[in-house]
């Protein structure tokens, strides 16, 4: 029988509570944090001063860069 990646998820998560209790599980999975930063601040640098024909010119260039290589 197969499992669900939910099931499998919860399984494993399970295990790691009762390997380490609570506390050393959160931190063990806090290891795995992928980022950092303010990225809703870190976004606005770039949002607010780049227009939307700038986004839509950038676009038609990268699909042309995509359209040239195949």
């Amino acid at each position: 029988m197969t499992r669900t990646l939910e099931e499998i998820r919860c399984e494993g998560l399970d295990a790691l509570r009762q390997r380490l209790g609570r506390a050393d599980t959160i931190r063990f999975l806090q290891q795995f944090e992928t980022g950092r930063g303010d990225y809703a601040s870190e976004r606005h640098v770039w949002v607010d001063t780049t227009s939307l024909h700038q986004i839509a010119d950038a676009l038609a260039s990268r699909r042309d860069r995509v359209a040239a290589t195949e």
